[in-house]
């Protein structure tokens, strides 16, 4: 059973309730339930944020669980598939159903199990007959989206590599009636994505491009862009062992962008949605990309590799050149880009640049409203000299100790012609520790922001 089984409509049968409340409520609540206060008390529970009580009847048996909501409910949520036994559960009173309740729980029940069984709990949570079943169906679309992205992302790269994500994105094409093509190899070349090529011409595993076009062509063009390093070793700037060891996640941009399309897709967004992602394996061979070649881009400017680790940006140019080419009523990117974005804000927080204030702060507001954290740094404009090349227009990796997310995003910049409104993502796409509904690995970090601003934007 997967996890977004385990939410579910109410279809009558025998049901444990569970009644979240806030600290504040909790005396009112005792209050309308005489038979609940010596067992409260007894326990000591308080309703404190993501604790829970079971309350027993006068039998002995469940007679209802209390749980203890703070600011973020959704996590709170997520702590009880694992706590409760077997069985099923119901929100109660009805009125207190919601979208955190319900994905809080479907999260908590992911489990990564393509090469190992590890059985869990059966804890179904009902939802309402009488609660609003758009929201129900919204937290099922959400679930099925981080699933997907957290089963990409954990995915070893020798079962994930640029075919296996192209065809990850074929299947969600062609479940939601999609069109998407691959450019591959040195067709590639052909085709002018040079720079793709470049990056990832030393691999078995050839190089692609991947498209993807769903909707009405009339309607407002959102355009996708997701970085797919499957496998990083750094090239011939090798990285150590243990800075490649977790590399399979390089392609977590592109799971990402994907899971947002799936999202957009699903709940029918009236937009005209593109997703581009170029998929690369940066490995090491006769014919790897060296330190200070230089490799010519789609756009026209010339890149100098200042190293090769630093490829994801090469790739990117490409994709983001060929995306602004229509001119999109947003333009949005994606990548595992920077070590400077972690050590700026943690591996929890995604980092956003952008020169558009408004957009800017309709992200945020997404942010918040989704307990989805990501933060605004500064498209230092005064940075731009360290990006130039001293052999070419370009240089992927300046020699600069600092500021190495500004100048990674600087560099995207020159590939965006204004004045398409364009939005980057420097963010880790992975869980370091395990927390309630978010198991250490794979994580769909900024996805549930970055839908809801689309879905305020363009659906009002």
């Amino acid at each position: 059973m997967s996890g977004c089984e385990r939410i579910a409509e109410d279809d009558g049968r025998a049901a444990t309730p569970v009644t979240p409340l806030r600290a504040c409520d909790l005396a009112a609540f005792l209050g309308r339930e005489p038979a609940a206060v010596g067992w409260v008390g007894a326990v000591g529970f308080t309703a404190a944020p993501g604790t829970h009580c079971v309350v027993p009847d006068a039998a002995g048996t469940v007679a209802r669980v209390l749980l203890g909501e703070g600011d973020v409910a959704m996590w709170d949520w997520a702590t009880l598939p694992a706590a409760l036994a077997a069985g099923a559960y119901r929100i109660d009173p009805p009125d207190a159903a919601s979208g955190d309740a319900a994905l809080g729980w479907a999260l908590a029940t992911y489990r990564f199990d393509r090469y190992r069984a590890r059985p869990m709990r059966q804890t179904t949570l009902l939802w309402p007959r009488e609660a609003d079943a758009s929201v129900f169906a919204a937290a099922r679309r959400t679930a099925e989206a981080v699933f997907l992205v957290r089963d990409l992302i954990n995915t070893p790269a020798s079962d994930m590599g640029p075919a296996e994500l192209a065809a990850a994105v074929a299947a969600v094409a062609e479940r939601r009636g999609a069109r998407c093509t691959t450019i591959e190899g040195d067709e590639l070349l052909a085709q002018n994505y040079p720079a793709i090529h470049a990056v990832g011409r030393a691999s078995a595993r050839a190089p692609r491009l991947i498209d993807l076009v769903w909707g009405d062509p009339a309607a407002a063009k959102v355009t996708l862009v997701g970085k797919g390093v499957c496998f990083d070793s750094g090239g011939l700037d090798i990285k150590p062992a243990s800075a490649m060891k977790l590399m399979k996640k390089d392609m977590g941009g592109a799971a990402i962008m994907l899971g947002l399309a799936d999202m957009v897709m699903a709940a029918g967004l009236p937009v005209r949605l593109r997703l581009l992602i170029p998929a690369v394996e940066n490995s090491i061979s006769g014919n790897a990309m060296r330190p200070l070649d230089v490799v010519p881009s789609r756009l026209g400017p010339t890149i100098e590799i200042g190293n090769t680790d630093a490829e994801g940006r090469v790739i990117l140019a490409d994709a983001l050149a060929e995306a602004a080419s229509e001119c999109p009523a947003l333009l949005l990117d994606c990548a595992t880009l920077t070590g400077a974005a972690r050590v700026a804000l943690g591996t929890e927080i995604a980092a956003l640049f952008t020169d558009d204030d408004g957009l800017a702060a309709d992200l945020a507001a997404a942010s918040v409203a989704t307990g989805d954290p990501l933060w605004r740094l500064p498209l230092w404009r005064g940075y731009r000299r360290h990006v130039e090349g001293k052999t070419a227009d370009l240089n992927n990796a300046p020699d600069l100790p600092y500021a190495g997310a500004i100048t990674a995003a600087l560099f995207l910049a020159e590939f965006v012609q204004p004045p398409c409104p364009w939005a980057h993502f420097d963010t880790m796409a992975w869980n370091t520790e395990s927390r309630p509904g978010r198991p250490e690995g794979g994580e769909a970090q900024a996805m549930r922001a970055l839908f809801a601003m689309l879905q305020a934007r363009f659906a009002g």
